[in-house]
């Protein structure tokens, strides 16, 4: 489908006659992140996901004005008007949790519910600075070195090797699909998106009037995620939490059954 601003996004809908379910991808995903929770789900849900603007098979823009967290979130609402879905049960992870959050505070008529996982990376005031230098030196990383040599250390960083213990194979793939990040789209991404987005603690008089059905998913060893989305239990008036052991950013891979699981549960209570 095609944005309003002309950028195509490449759709994966399993076209079930079910109750909808978006996934919003992580910076170091794509649609292919979500495959665990497709396969288990499909039937019984009508499952959405795409390629965020900037991965490929969805088109990458040139234009550094192009990416945005508003326009992150305006995609997700292209995407469910294209597909003719008034409303769905919103699953993000890290940067997709960021406009899964984003989603429920600014459209919370076309969402039933909100999954949000791994968010808070950089939101804490006292780290807002190091998180913008880091994510702008990746930016440069991926336009100086490409995309192959960030995706060994950016897919090694500590709240992801809690992948690699518990699943090898896993971990391989996630590296695998970094390497194969457009660096052009990557750049922009961390530069428009993740180093320019609000803090989440400058939210929290949004946040606490913000009433749609939240899921709050993270792992004991993700320390960028792990404060903020506590914070985020204590503003939400709406809210759960499920924290799970051993677990870094990639709650979703790391243990899919029961993130699966997890987001099952939230469904029958949302939708």
């Amino acid at each position: 489908m095609t944005t309003d601003d002309g950028v195509g996004l490449a759709v994966y809908d399993t076209h079930d006659e079910a109750p909808p379910i978006l996934f919003l991808h992580e910076f170091g995903g794509d649609h292919r992140s979500w495959a665990p929770q497709f396969g288990h789900l499909a039937g019984r849900y009508r499952c959405v996901t795409y390629d965020a603007r900037g991965y490929p098979h969805s088109d990458v823009p040139t234009d550094p004005s192009a990416y945005s967290q508003e326009r992150a979130v305006a995609d997700a609402v292209a995407v469910l008007d294209a597909l003719g879905i008034e409303r769905a049960l919103v699953v993000g992870n890290s940067m997709g949790g960021f406009a899964t959050l984003h989603l429920g505070l600014t459209h919370p008529d076309r969402c039933t519910g909100l999954v949000v996982a791994g968010c808070g990376y950089g939101a804490a005031p006292d780290r807002a600075e190091a998180f913008r230098a880091d994510a702008l030196a990746l930016a440069e990383a991926y336009e100086t070195r490409g995309s192959a040599a960030v995706a060994t250390e950016y897919g090694n960083r500590p709240a992801r090797l809690s992948l690699r213990e518990r699943d090898e194979h896993a971990h391989d793939e996630h590296l695998r699909i970094l390497a194969e990040h457009d660096p052009v789209g990557a750049a922009l991404t961390m530069r428009g998106v993740q180093a320019s987005r609000p803090s989440l603690y400058d939210l929290t008089e949004r946040l606490v009037s913000m009433t749609v059905p939240t899921l709050l998913v993270v792992g004991d060893r993700d320390d960028e995620a792990i404060d903020a989305t506590l914070m985020l239990r204590r503003t939400l008036p709406v809210a759960d939490l499920a924290v799970l052991p051993r677990a870094g950013h990639l709650t979703n891979l790391e243990y899919p059954e029961i993130f699966t699981r997890l987001v099952e549960l939230h469904a029958a209570r949302a939708l």
